[in-house]
């Protein structure tokens, strides 16, 4: 195993954004017990394996049975054919997902007389599986100990989780959010201080928060102090008295910054808490249901200590005693009402509690994993202390219930659950398609998956994907995903494509026909785009789409089913804010600002620039000619660019070391000394104000220095980057010594003023794309280009093809990210912006997604669970959408909306997901058309619309000629194309507005 301390930053790289290095170094130096490796119990391990805890040790007395099949993953079917010890027989499997975590097995039992000693080796214990009388006996060891506790079952469709952390557990981030802050407009001198926050801003805070204060003008004794603050408006707190003569009268400035403060969490032991529970609540609209699966519960853990076993498979007999239990147990004060919610559950709970619904196991998986992350830790907010969740809905009584019943073979968890009609049922991430192969989707003729995915596996990816392993590095996704899940389960029918779902594949590939041939369409995307036109070839196929994606510990899942629900798209999400131009380029006031600008600049400098270098060569191949064109003032796109980078052009590695020296004069120096120039400090605007004030920061220029560790890098990685586009040589490795010596040489020019325009109108979001180009421009161009061709030896190398960048950031080697570092913090350093670390700058430059393993797993869960309803065509109000953030933790889930209804007329309307349909033939003509819409609609055709064409216009009398022309001669059709999309509108009796309507779908039949 890999030293403890030695994290490999490419292996956690997502998951260290989420939790940060502290938290990380901790987890490589705990270890953790997990006793029960069924279906539950292997989620949870594999999470926590993932997640990289120093060690796992998985203890489970039980053999591997065929019934394990259906939920433990890590089994194969050798596992089964004789005694194997499931702890055993998962290790080396466990083993496989992460070389830093050491794996144990135990297979001694763990019961009433068990001597608990050894469990004082672990952080954090996890039981599953295990009798009432043994989580009670080993929590009170455990309290006793300074260990954290964690207990977790599935019963059936039901599920549940308890945290007990002890008396005092600390918390040293409850929510993992960066620390907000907003720019001050005005604080009062009074008692309480009142603060408002510039340009009417909504500062986000809440009441309670700490905020410390800088750059404070006036007032200068709040800057570094820290005030508790009480929200008077969105815009506006108040914080502590600023009426005494210690505070001067505000001038302006300053930011108010959240300070993220730890806390203390008291648990209460399991004994208390089996008395009165503390609940966490995730579904409002059935907020009885989790206290009746507490109460369940315990009546089933008193059902096995008075007949030995669970209640029979769909055994009446057996839920009327369960159902005396939980009669007992309000008799004695333990449950405090009986009603149709509870006797439901218990019933439910006794009939299938012999089974495991497999993504119940899965959504619990990974919300435990992230409670024993929590408990490590001290990492986000813990659950406190009750978790139930179930799928009721699921489950379908039915006359005959030999459904239910047992048949010996993989599926047999599942069966008890869902009934045999589910399971096989034929129609995506690595945890989903876990999921499906454990429940056995696309096992029986003609059901089949097809998942598609176009990238490679990279070592990021064995992080929280965990279908991958080392050795599939750079293999296709998509058809490594296949080959595992075919060896979790043999019997899935998987098909691997690698192609990319988008406009320029549904004309070959991804056809109207290829979605309608499947009967549910699952996303595992990780962009809004993306899932907006997902969705759309949904509706236009209308095909239900199950919808799901992660941030960090945040998650959503959205259940879309054809003519039933809303689309994904209804509900639009907000559009991204776009920072003005001006902002970026001159007036930064924070340091995303900073890493915007540094990425635009790498983007501009190492991968536009050189592109547009080798196209005006390429379109102008004769160097004289095109010389000769400019001095004549002739115009040629990118010439002046093309000019510049002749003159730049270094042919050594020294060469580009002092094009990086200069650089780093002109972007840190220069440009500050010129917008000092043009505004300096004190200059007042026409109104009277100052230019300088919050959010505008005056630069001050940065004076080079080889000793700063910062400047070097920067004039380094930006060497380095020249030399990759120009295709020079650089030293490995880079000798410092020498560079110093190099930059010492470099004559730097002195700073002469611009009088180039400063953009300042905060609405424009680019720099104009046309500026006039003058005449001395282009020859002076032309100049440099014939200069640089006569006096090269070698002229070929003059105009050799230039390579541009394409910006990766999981190259730590290739000089793109140390160029953003140093650049962002270097522009921050000049506005007196607080910089950032490098691990921050890469996830915001590189839009890269924190992720978890534990967050993907839980909403993994949740969709499938979903996908049983669909399958199962449940009314709506039988569906949820859930929002969960596993940091607080919280879940809400909610009944998805309907789809919207378009009232046309009394009597006749549409939604989203309808197509009316017209079926043509070989001689039918645009009236026949018309006239059987209008027969429909009761209105006559106005317009007619294929894609951007109008077929037909109302309004144009020249288009009444057409109406006696064929259909298939009027739209554009291509040979096999069965039917084609239009638009309409109608007529109006009422006003001079037309009538929309769904879209039509027109069928050729030729």
């Amino acid at each position: 195993m890999a030293d403890e301390n030695d994290i490999d930053d490419s292996l956690y790289s997502r998951q260290r954004y989420v939790l940060g290095d502290g938290a990380m170094q901790r987890m490589a130096k705990s270890s953790v017990l997990l006793y029960g490796v069924g279906g539950l119990g292997i989620e949870i391990a594999k999470n926590i394996v993932l997640a990289g805890v120093k060690s796992v040790t998985v203890q489970d007395p039980l053999a591997a049975t065929l019934l394990d099949l259906g939920t433990q993953f890590f089994l194969r079917e050798g596992d089964v054919q004789g005694t194997i010890n499931r702890a055993e027989a998962c290790t080396p499997r466990l083993t496989e997902l992460n070389p830093y975590v050491s794996i144990k097995a135990l297979k001694n039992d763990l019961n009433d007389s068990t001597d608990l000693e050894y469990l004082k080796q672990f952080q954090c214990v996890i039981l599953t599986e295990a009798p009432l009388t043994v989580q009670l006996k080993v929590n009170d060891f455990c309290r006793n100990n300074g260990i954290k506790f964690i207990s977790a079952d599935v019963y059936g469709v039901f599920a549940g989780a308890f945290c007990d952390f002890g008396d005092h557990f600390d918390v040293f981030d409850p929510n993992g959010e960066e620390p907000k802050e907003v720019f001050i407009e005005d604080i009062t001198k009074a008692s309480p201080g009142l603060v408002t926050t510039l340009e009417q801003r909504l500062h986000g805070f809440e009441t309670d928060d700490v905020v410390t204060f800088k750059e404070v003008g006036g007032m200068t004794a709040l800057n570094g102090k820290q005030c508790n603050i009480k929200v008077v408006s969105p815009t506006s707190f108040s914080i502590c008295d600023t009426s005494g003569a210690e505070f001067g009268e505000f001038t302006g400035g300053g930011l108010a910054v959240q300070v993220k403060m730890g806390r203390t969490v008291h648990f209460e032991s399991l004994e208390e808490q089996l008395k009165k529970p503390d609940i966490l609540v995730s579904d409002f609209s059935k907020s009885q249901v989790p206290g009746s699966i507490h109460a369940g519960f315990k009546a089933l853990h008193k059902f096995r200590e008075t007949f030995g076993r669970l209640p029979g498979v769909w055994e009446e007999e057996d839920a009327t005693k369960l159902a005396a239990i939980i009669a007992g147990m309000k008799e004695e004060g333990q449950v405090e009402q009986m009603g149709d919610i509870l006797t439901r559950v218990t019933e439910l709970l006794s009939f299938t509690c012999r089974g495991c619904f497999l993504p119940l196991c899965a959504t619990l998986g990974g919300v435990v994993a992230q409670e024993a992350i929590k408990a490590i830790t001290g990492k986000f907010t813990p659950l406190k202390q009750w978790l139930f969740l179930d799928a009721m809905e699921t489950v379908h009584q039915k006359e005959n219930r030999l459904d239910y019943q047992p048949r010996g073979d993989r599926y047999d968890q599942l069966r008890i659950c869902v009934g045999d009609g589910v399971v096989g049922c034929g129609a995506i991430g690595c945890e989903m398609l876990k999921n499906y192969a454990m429940m056995g989707i696309a096992t029986a003729e003609p059901g089949e998956i097809t998942i598609t995915d176009n990238d490679l596996i990279e070592k990021s990816n064995l992080n929280r994907q965990f279908l991958f392993r080392p050795h599939h590095i750079r293999k296709p996704k998509s058809t490594t995903a296949a080959e595992t899940v075919k060896e979790i389960n043999p019997d899935v029918c998987i098909v691997a494509q690698q192609h990319k779902v988008c406009v320029q594949t549904e004309k070959t590939v991804y056809t109207d026909a290829f979605f309608e041939k499947h009967d549910l369409i699952v996303n595992a995307l990780d962009n809004v785009e993306a899932r907006r036109y997902v969705d759309s070839r949904c509706v236009t196929s209308r095909r239900s789409l199950l919808e799901s994606g992660t941030m960090a510990t945040k998650g959503h899942t959205q259940v879309i089913v054809a003519h039933l629900t809303e689309s994904y798209t209804t509900q639009r999400d907000p559009p991204d804010e776009q920072v003005p131009y001006c902002t970026l380029k001159s007036f930064p006031r924070n340091i995303e600002h900073c890493i915007q600008w540094a990425r635009d600049k790498f983007e501009s400098s190492f991968a536009m620039k050189p592109s547009m270098f080798n196209k005006f060569w390429e379109a102008h191949k004769d160097p004289e000619a095109i010389i000769q064109s400019l001095l004549n003032s002739e115009p040629a796109d990118g010439a002046i660019g093309t000019g510049k980078l002749v003159k730049m052009r270094p042919y050594e590695w020294l060469q580009c070391v002092e094009i990086g020296r200069l650089k780093f004069q002109k972007y840190f120096n220069h440009r500050a000394k010129n917008l000092l120039h043009m505004f300096p400090v004190g200059h007042t605007m026409a109104d009277g104000t100052l230019f300088w004030q919050a959010p505008k920061r005056p630069p001050s220029p940065i004076e080079f220095s080889a000793e700063n560790e910062l400047h070097l890098q920067f004039v380094v990685a930006t060497a380095q980057l020249y030399a990759a586009i120009y295709g020079v040589t650089m030293p490995s490795p880079v000798d410092i010594v020498e560079v110093k010596k190099i930059v010492a040489g470099v004559k730097v020019p002195p700073f002469v003023p611009s009088s180039k325009r400063i953009e300042m109108d905060e609405t424009k979001k680019s720099s104009d794309a046309g500026e006039t180009i003058s005449s001395d421009e282009l020859q002076t161009a032309a100049q440099i280009i014939r200069t640089a061709l006569t006096q090269a030896k070698d002229k070929s190398k003059v105009l050799l093809k230039m390579v541009p960048a394409d910006f990766e950031k999981d190259d730590d080697t290739n000089g793109h990210i140390d160029f953003i570092a140093a650049a962002a913090n270097l522009r921050a350093e000049m506005y007196h912006i607080e910089g950032s670390d490098r691990l921050r700058i890469k996830r915001i430059a590189g839009k890269i997604v924190p992720a978890i393993a534990t967050t993907t797993a839980a909403v993994s869960g949740l969709i499938s669970i979903e996908l049983v309803k669909v399958v199962l065509g449940l009314p709506i109000d039988k569906y949820r959408n859930c929002f969960l953030n596993l940091a607080l933790p919280m879940f809400l889930l909610s009944e998805p909306g309907p789809a919207t209804k378009t009232v046309i007329k009394e009597g006749l309307s549409y939604t989203s997901w309808d197509i009316w349909e017209v079926q043509g033939n070989r001689n039918f003509t645009l009236q026949d058309f018309m006239d059987t819409l209008k027969v429909k609609m009761g209105n006559a055709v106005n317009f007619v619309g294929q894609g951007t064409k109008g077929v037909y216009m109302g309004f144009m009398p020249t288009h009444n000629k057409r109406l006696t022309e064929k259909m298939s001669k009027l739209l554009k059709h291509t040979e096999g194309q069965k039917y084609d999309d239009l638009v309409v509108s109608f007529e109006s009796t009422m006003d001079d507005e037309d009538i929309g309507g769904p879209p039509i779908r027109y069928f050729f039949n030729l």
